[in-house]
């Protein structure tokens, strides 16, 4: 996919307010690929440059946020890959391809943007999906949302910065559960674990993501840019040491006979039968 192709698949809109919607627009499940996580940190870039925007709305068109990476039919979020790359270039499912060390450098990319971001998750944050989900400061979810770092059913290493991310924000316990289960929640029990901020009903998450970013950016920008910088101090460097240790292990465990049948049971949406080999 070129530079110009990427780039429609992110949508910018802007107002009067200082708050400006980024839109995944890749429906319906708004699977990623480098190019899209590129296009994503240029407009953050643009964004963090205009002094028009003082704070940010993630969203996404059509049935999930982001589903991850395409490694099956596209028909099922359950069970879309969150990005399973290994050093050089992996092809699997649906030819899906990109280059795991490029894809990072990009993810990494996006927890270095200055403008604070919500983001308005209204469907399935699964695998790199949910990676992304908590690339923002904030999140506002609903019901009918499900939330899933699916990667040990399909025989794989979490990435997408996830094994640093994920604890910060929940807790190491809980983490470890979502890990090692590979397990979803609902949109409720993200937010009684700390996993989302608030709960909505689904037609509302992206109007109150948006009024949440309008209470961020009437108050004074510059100071909130300096206390952000503060409070994130390191986190994209610490999200970048996560990364290299995911992409060490994701390059070994992709070639496994339990990575296969992770995916093959995915596919076929059955239960996978590990063998530990």
């Amino acid at each position: 996919m070129s530079e110009q192709q990427a780039a429609t698949l992110i949508r910018i809109e802007q107002g009067d307010d200082f708050v400006a919607l980024v839109e995944l627009c890749n429906p319906p499940f708004n699977f990623f690929e480098l190019g899209m996580v590129q296009a994503l940190g240029n407009a953050f870039d643009r964004l963090d440059a205009d002094p028009d925007c003082r704070a940010i709305v993630l969203a996404a068109a059509g049935q999930a946020f982001c589903a991850g990476a395409n490694f099956g039919d596209g028909r099922d979020t359950d069970n879309a890959l969150g990005g399973v790359p290994q050093q050089g270039a992996v092809t699997a499912g649906a030819g899906f391809s990109f280059s795991s060390a490029r894809l990072y450098e990009q993810a990494v990319r996006l927890f270095g943007n200055r403008k604070p971001i919500v983001a308005a998750i209204h469907g399935a944050a699964i695998g790199g999906g949910l990676g992304l989900a908590l690339v923002a400061d904030f999140r506002v979810t609903c019901p009918q949302a499900r939330f899933s770092a699916n990667f040990t059913q399909l025989g794989i290493h979490p990435g997408f910065g996830l094994t640093h991310t994920l604890p910060a924000l929940i807790g190491p316990q809980r983490a470890q559960w979502l890990f090692y289960t590979g397990g979803r929640i609902k949109g409720d029990e993200a937010v009684a674990i700390g996993l989302a901020d608030r709960l909505v009903e689904q037609d509302q998450v992206r109007d109150t993501a948006r009024a949440m970013a309008r209470e961020i950016a009437a108050a004074a920008p510059l100071a909130v840019v300096s206390l952000r910088q503060t409070l994130r101090m390191g986190l994209a460097e610490r999200v970048r040491a996560a990364t290299q240790r995911e992409q060490q292990e994701q390059a070994w465990l992709i070639q496994t006979a339990d990575a296969r049948e992770g995916m093959s049971a995915s596919f076929a949406r059955r239960t996978p039968r590990f063998e530990a080999r």
